[in-house]
């Protein structure tokens, strides 16, 4: 005793005899006595009740499967064999080993004594493996061209399984023109059995996840954990890549746009629109002052005038991005629409008929036509050269309308009647509508087309959902409006956020979800009229106000550098700080 090996660490050296007490001999007994018993246990029981995590609630050895699984994923094979080294864990037993193996080199028939070793109990998981061997096996006759014995593996093994009855018939199918079937391969041979029964491998991982480990599952298990806290977090308004493993996520109220980085003063008049282009590079807006202006968005964030469109006899009351955002379409208060170029700001066409007036208007999916709400209540599609293609003379809008077109092209929604949306469906030529106790002073479409943002004269915006049958979802309260027309619109991460102006010189803000009120943004001083989201920074908002200024909107650690707000104009550093 007290001799000190080298090769020990110091802090493991004993400085002298250790003095052993009666209760230490006592302590070493009890824990011998404890040591024994356990041993006595079985190996695989034990394991199985091992747990880690606070909670008690991991088991250890699923714990290590999985974090062998990801080792083997990553590419790191000697690191996951040394784990199971050391951890007496491995990743799969020796019969599930060996029935991989199996499938993957086709061996259908001991597949399936194999199964039976490793597979479940309940007979609906079992017959359910049985049937992707099986259909693997009649995939691979079939590529090589033994359609007899696909056929017997059809009638002899899977149909007597009598499940996924739909399938049957697709393989079925597959025997009566194999061409079928082989067109939907590749050409080589050997590479589509191998891609086929890898998938098969695949769906029986999933089925089966005891026995064998499914692909990529810890990576799954971890960005489940990562959704489970975004949904919690009530001010999320973060891009994907923003998140991290290293802590807990959750935004505060700082991630919401609430700041003003920007003041855009071209306008001469009110402006009543604005609309982020939807690549984000640019944003348009249109004035009473009878012009709309293009602002580039710069990759630091400030935006910077490109073009002033003047051409319109009266104040310009709506703008619509063509899909690819090369064009742009501005009309006016029941007078003409006009196209430009977004390149040049030239004036490709004006739109007009005469004795009517144009009130709003809209793209067609493909860029190639246009359509238009009129002042006699009509709808009408113009190609780009301005002949009137169609009309439609039944759905009618109010001179206060918008007017919306879905991005495949395919739905029109206009208000009709005051209280009414109408939804036209151009190719079925049916329609459906949304009633509202009061009127209707304008709306806005989701990214997705599933969902309407309605603006109410009671001073509501509701929520409703149109995929399917229309339903009402929610409803959203606090802002201001007696005598304007006030637009909302979607925004944030996901278009998780509702956006407002309000005649109370604010931006409204609130959470889609939960309907809460997170945001009022004070700083417009006359009526904010329409707010635009930017589709790709989810921190930066736009806001148009009878103050004839656009204010830009944003969090405090994305300012601009070299530049500072000074009397509501921007004032360049050239130190680079603000």
């Amino acid at each position: 005793m007290g001799v000190i090996d080298d090769f020990e660490p110091p802090l493991k050296r004993l400085k002298g005899p250790p003095v052993v007490t009666k209760e230490d001999t006592l302590h070493k007994l009890a824990e011998s006595s404890s040591s024994r018993d356990s041993m006595a246990m079985p190996l695989s029981s034990q394991r199985e009740n091992e747990t880690v995590g606070l909670k008690g609630i991991i088991r250890k050895h699923e714990f290590v499967k999985i974090i062998n699984r990801a080792l083997c994923s990553l590419g790191y094979s000697k690191t996951a064999t040394i784990l199971e080294d050391e951890s007496g864990i491995p990743l799969h037993s020796s019969a599930a080993t060996l029935f991989m193996q199996q499938v993957v080199d086709g061996k259908w028939d001991q597949c399936l004594a194999t199964l039976h070793i490793i597979g479940p109990t309940d007979e609906v998981t079992l017959k359910s493996a049985f049937f992707f061997i099986l259909e693997q096996k009649f995939l691979d006759h079939l590529r090589e061209g033994k359609f007899m014995d696909a056929l017997l593996t059809l009638r002899n093994d899977i149909v007597p399984l009598s499940i996924n009855s739909g399938r049957i018939h697709d393989l079925s199918a597959y025997i009566i023109n194999p061409s079928q079937f082989l067109a939907l391969g590749l050409s080589d041979q050997d590479t589509a059995i191998a891609i086929s029964r890898a998938k098969c491998l695949e769906n029986l991982q999933n089925l089966l996840p005891a026995a064998m480990i499914p692909e990529r599952r810890l990576e799954h298990l971890v960005e489940q954990a990562l959704d489970v806290q975004r949904d919690a977090c009530l001010f999320h308004n973060t891009l994907n890549h923003d998140l991290s493993l290293y802590s807990d996520h959750q935004c505060g109220k700082d991630h919401i746009p609430s700041e003003t980085l920007q003041i855009l003063q071209e306008h001469k008049d009110e402006v009543w629109f604005l609309q982020f282009s939807h690549n984000g590079n640019y944003l348009a807006s249109s004035s009473k002052d009878q012009t709309a202006v293009v602002w580039e968005v710069k990759e630091d964030g400030q935006l910077i005038l490109k073009h002033i469109l003047s051409g319109h006899q009266g104040a310009v009351s709506i703008i619509s991005w063509r899909p690819d955002d090369s064009q742009l379409l501005t009309c006016g208060a029941d007078e003409a629409v006009r196209r430009w170029d977004v390149s040049s700001g030239e004036c490709l066409h004006v739109y007009e008929k005469a004795g009517v007036g144009l009130i709003s208007c809209g793209w067609l999916a493909d860029g190639d036509g246009i359509i238009s709400g009129m002042s006699d209540k009509t709808i009408c599609l113009w190609d780009l050269d301005g002949h009137m293609v169609e009309c439609w003379k039944g759905q009618r809008t109010e001179t206060i309308s918008d007017m919306s077109v879905s991005s495949d092209g395919k739905i029109i929604i206009s208000i009709r009647g005051g209280n009414t949306l109408l939804l036209f469906n151009r190719e079925l030529r049916c329609e459906r509508m949304i009633e509202e106790e009061q009127i209707i002073t304008s709306f806005s479409l989701s990214k997705d087309n599933k969902f309407l943002l309605v603006n109410i004269v009671n001073q509501e915006i509701h929520l409703w959902c149109i995929a399917g049958d229309p339903k009402m979802v929610s409803k959203f309260k606090g802002h201001k409006r007696s005598r304007f027309l006030v637009r909302s619109c979607f925004g944030g991460f996901e278009q998780a956020f509702v956006a407002s102006g309000s005649e109370d010189s604010q931006v409204y803000i609130w959470h889609r979800g939960t309907r809460e009120l997170l945001a009022k943004l004070p700083g417009h001083s006359g009526t904010v009229n329409c707010v635009s989201w930017h589709p790709t920074n989810p921190h930066m908002l736009a806001s148009a106000s009878d103050d004839c200024t656009i204010r830009i909107w944003g969090i405090s650690n994305l300012k601009c550098k070299g530049t500072n707000l000074y009397n509501g104009k921007i004032r360049h550093q050239p130190n680079g700080r603000t």
